[in-house]
């Protein structure tokens, strides 16, 4: 099995590989050119974006600074998500997100992991999961996802939480450990915050 084959099948592998380093090195001079645009040049980014990412459809928008090990070549996200500043894809594996989906300011998506065993990471092994996002999501400001999570589709999760498991769709997630805290629901379609009503809103 190949290095790159085992980035990206769960298997333990040494990700200091020369000739990984030497090509992952490629991708990051490609981030920090990105980083270094102006606000102004919102057409340079969308295009450079679409060079870096794996898959990236319209209607994207990235505030700078996003960090990426791989430079989001491998990651794969939908059309119209919107990333606020401090976006940290940890992507030595895929990492998939669904249209719509918004990601407020430091959210961290880590597909890489060390073994617990201390002679193993004195060795500088690693491993990756896949994170698997849905569609409409809404992930608060410092969410950190953890390796291999699936997110469903419609989902928000709170501010500060830590997503160390599977969560369903339409659901409203908080905390560290992050839980179900309850379902979307009729509510919702009334209220967008506490007792502010929705009011005068396109269909």
């Amino acid at each position: 099995m190949t290095i790159k084959e085992k980035m990206h099948s769960g298997e333990l592998y040494l990700p200091g590989d020369e000739e990984l380093t030497i090509e992952q090195m490629g991708y990051l001079d490609r981030l920090y050119d990105f980083n270094m645009t102006r606000p102004t040049e919102g057409e340079k980014r969308t295009k450079m974006l679409q060079e870096m990412f794996a898959e990236i459809g319209e209607g994207c928008y990235i505030e700078p600074p996003l960090h990426s090990n791989f430079g989001g070549h491998h990651t794969h996200f939908g059309k119209h998500i919107y990333a606020n500043f401090n976006l940290t894809l940890v992507d030595d594996t895929h990492i998939y997100v669904g249209d719509y989906t918004m990601f407020a300011p430091n959210v961290v998506l880590a597909t890489a992991g060390h073994p617990i065993l201390p002679a193993l990471r004195e060795q500088e092994y690693q491993y990756n999961m896949p994170i698997h996002i849905g569609k409409n999501c809404w992930l608060g400001a410092g969410v950190i996802v953890l390796p291999g999570i699936t997110i469903g589709d419609n989902v928000v999760v709170g501010a500060g939480s830590v997503v160390t498991k599977n969560l369903p769709s339409n659901v409203v997630a908080v905390g560290n450990p992050c839980k179900v805290l309850r379902e979307v629901n009729e509510h919702d379609k009334e209220y967008y915050f506490k007792d502010r009503k929705i009011k005068n809103m396109r269909e």
